[in-house]
């Protein structure tokens, strides 16, 4: 895969982000702040939200387990969520928070409890599409051979760019993830 093709391909996929609703201009913000002494900010923020953002959802869980519903702790675990989930530009993640919320004012638990479904779902979608973004992006390059870099590329060791995206006459070993043409083999 060309140098050219590989810019192509994470613009492609960032337009995509964009264009489906998974971003917002939060995320364009974060990349500005990125700079030659901090090259991995955006992915450092998005990781943080990540493993932050597990523990909020548990206790959301928890608390739609709960019998009566506390919709005024879960509007406010709710609310903290939804912060995360603006501060790195998580649009459609946002928009369903915002649903959430006006379900624990009407005091809805049904309303409540599909919603956090659909939050979970939409969470976890861009969780898988900026993942690969992310590693498709942290790509550099050095003698035609693609190294990985950044914080969520720290646990790969090895790549093999396959010029055809089939991965024709890789052999299979255990561990091996494919992603746009990519092949990635976990350490």
């Amino acid at each position: 895969m060309e140098r050219n093709q590989l810019h192509r391909q994470v613009a492609n996929m960032r337009k995509s982000l964009f264009d489906q609703g998974f971003l917002d201009e939060q995320f364009i913000q974060l990349e500005e702040l990125q700079d030659d002494a901090n090259p991995n900010f955006v992915e450092e923020v998005v990781t943080l939200y990540y493993r932050d953002s597990t523990r909020l959802i548990l206790n959301i869980e928890q608390a739609l387990e709960k019998s009566p519903l506390d919709f005024t702790k879960l509007d406010s675990l709710m609310h903290q969520f939804k912060g995360s989930s603006s501060s790195i530009g998580a649009k459609k993640v946002k928009l369903e928070c915002t649903q959430f919320k006006e379900y624990c004012k009407a005091a809805n638990g049904e309303g409540c409890k599909r919603t956090f479904q659909q939050v979970k779902k939409e969470y976890g979608t861009l969780k898988k599409k900026i993942e690969v973004y992310f590693q498709v992006d942290g790509r550099r390059w050095l003698g035609g051979v693609a190294i990985s870099g950044g914080i969520a590329l720290r646990q790969w060791r090895r790549i093999n760019i396959r010029r055809d995206g089939t991965g024709k006459g890789a052999s299979s070993r255990s561990g091996v993830d494919w992603t746009g043409g990519i092949e990635v083999v976990r350490i």
